[in-house]
């Protein structure tokens, strides 16, 4: 079980660490006008910084090997 577990931890600490990344975007970058997109909501910030995590964190997560038969 403890593997299991092991094996989503790159996943969900990439997840969690962009998404405070995508926060302190919006917070001390943004968009003063408020027509950005993506920055000007800090939802939107969150959301887009989370997914970068997540595909960041999928470069490190190792890979299984398969025996071919």
């Amino acid at each position: 079980m403890k593997k299991r577990l092991l094996r989503y931890l790159p996943s969900v600490a990439g997840i969690a660490l962009g998404a405070a990344a995508g926060y302190a975007y919006y917070v001390y970058v943004g968009c003063s006008s408020g027509s950005c997109p993506i920055t000007s909501s800090p939802y939107m910030s969150m959301i887009w910084g989370a997914v970068t995590g997540y595909l960041l964190a999928g470069i490190f997560t190792p890979k299984k090997n398969k025996k071919e038969i």
